[in-house]
């Protein structure tokens, strides 16, 4: 008996271990596929850190560095980071803030030595004291912090190291030069790899996320009509999409972009340190890509708002939802559209012409809205209690008007700084299709005499949205007469 049960722990054991390896190969897959450039990104560590360690590999090399050759290894592994922006904020930093205090230890030290043997500690102590106190209290300046805190911190530990080693070593400036030139080369070897080998731009990527964010937001309320007022709705599927013939409804989608705030200031920072790329110039306007993930953020929390009204247990009565079913779809509608626009035109560099008249159209149901409020408040005899979700979530709608109106005017600013294309320029679709049925008319005497039709036909004109429009048809009909 014992060693059967010695033999069903160990399978059991087994067991469990086999189900864990497998449940982090499924990770380390996953993780693989969601972004491949994180195995390009390994690699080229790997690589970086391989380069610099020949410098203790080879006798020559290392008869020249010495230990310090252990700082260009250093360097690499704190210095090399997943974008190209991230890893030149931290090289620049890093070697001219060990440039800087090397050669103001130096100094130091010069002028300390002068002093004699018992004033030398005295004045290295104040110099270290001076300078670490003032050098922290820079590093709580808002711009220095963004920008330039992790060369303050190398400035501190390299004034520090430099000053207080110069009491004891007597070969000073050699030693320095030793230590900028190996964390030079560390940092030399992390740009260049980095720049030339399957680079990952800070700016592409904040870029696309800002793109991407939007089309959450917009995705959003392309099902929320059908969703508010419960039309054509046939299943809901475990993660809360609600599939309404061709279209989902993102229930949960935007709640990403509440939490993209920092990793947007990250992305913007980082990418002010790099190189002209792609379609980026140096001065690109990065500052406008944080106004808008601002002002994106504002708009999700009116969905977070709008939300919480899907999930109310207070039905207001089906007549008043029918007066206002209209307006409110159109302008859920309408903002999606525009909103898709928007990310369209940042993706692709051009100027979001058509957002504007989405937005006039959101307003127009805005107005109609009010109309049916009114008259659905006097023809009902629905309690305030009753009516109140259903006004609120109206209400919720017109605000997000406004916030799709202040995104469209600072995507606009954007494409004006960064001289966005125009739409027609980058073979982009525009939004609104002028489209034309050709009818004959009755036949008639096409010259008095009865014996042949008029050569007449109606042409009616209509502007039809690319994309289908939940409950919210515009058509625009005008007849004109074309003799042919």
């Amino acid at each position: 008996m014992g060693s059967e049960e010695k033999a069903g722990l160990f399978a059991a054991a087994w067991q469990q271990g086999k189900s864990k390896m497998s449940d982090g190969a499924k990770n380390v897959k996953k993780i693989a596929q969601d972004d491949p450039r994180r195995v390009v990104h390994c690699l080229k560590v790997g690589l970086a850190l391989t380069l610099v360690s020949f410098f203790y590999y080879f006798s020559p090399l290392y008869n020249g560095w010495g230990v310090a050759a252990m700082w260009a290894v250093l360097t690499v592994v704190v210095v090399f980071e997943y974008t190209v922006g991230a890893t030149l904020s931290k090289g620049l930093n890093r070697v001219f803030a060990t440039l800087m205090a090397g050669a103001l230890a130096t100094g130091v030290n010069y002028l300390a030595d002068l002093s004699g043997r018992e004033g030398e500690p005295i004045i290295l102590g104040a110099s270290v004291f001076l300078v670490a106190a003032a050098s922290t209290f820079a590093r709580f300046f808002p711009k220095i912090k963004q920008r330039y805190d992790y060369g303050m911190v190398i400035f501190i530990l390299t004034f520090s190291l430099v000053a207080v080693s110069g009491y004891r070593v007597e070969e000073l400036i050699a030693l320095a030069h030793q230590r900028l030139s190996t964390i030079a080369i560390g940092s030399f070897a992390c740009v260049f790899i980095t720049l030339f080998i399957c680079p990952v731009w800070a700016g592409g990527d904040l870029h696309e996320l800002t793109a991407k964010n939007i089309e959450k937001l917009a995705s959003f309320l392309e099902g929320f009509g059908a969703e508010c007022f419960k039309r054509e709705v046939d299943e809901r599927d475990s993660m809360g999409v609600v599939i309404d013939g061709e279209k989902t409804f993102a229930k949960e989608g935007y709640k990403s972009v509440l939490n993209s705030k920092s990793n947007e200031d990250s992305l913007a920072n980082f990418a002010r340190w790099e190189p002209r790329h792609g379609g980026f110039g140096f001065k690109h306007p990065w500052e406008y890509y944080q106004k808008i993930g601002s002002l994106s953020r504002q708009c999700a929390y009116s969905f977070e708002a709008l939300n919480a009204c899907l999930t109310s247990k207070i039905k207001a009565p089906v007549e008043f939802q029918e007066q206002i079913q209209a307006p409110c779809t159109k302008m859920s509608t309408e903002c999606s559209q525009a909103l898709k626009e928007l990310s369209t035109g940042i993706r692709t560099m051009s100027k979001p012409i058509t957002a504007a008249h989405h937005v006039a159209a959101a307003k127009t149901g805005a107005a109609e809205l009010r109309t049916a409020l009114k008259t659905a408040l006097v023809l009902e005899n629905s309690s305030l209690l009753e009516v109140l979700p259903m006004v609120t979530t109206a209400s919720l709608l017109v605000e997000i008007i406004g916030h799709t109106e202040k995104l469209a005017e600072c995507v606009n600013e954007l494409a004006n700084e960064a001289k966005f294309k125009n739409g027609a320029e980058v073979g982009r679709t525009p939004s609104f299709l002028h489209r034309a049925t050709v009818k004959p008319l009755p036949e008639a005497d096409g010259d008095g005499d009865g014996d042949s039709p008029a050569p007449h036909v109606v042409i009616d004109v209509y502007d039809q949205p690319d994309q289908p429009v939940l409950d919210c048809p515009r058509k625009q009909t005008k007849e004109r007469h074309v003799d042919v």
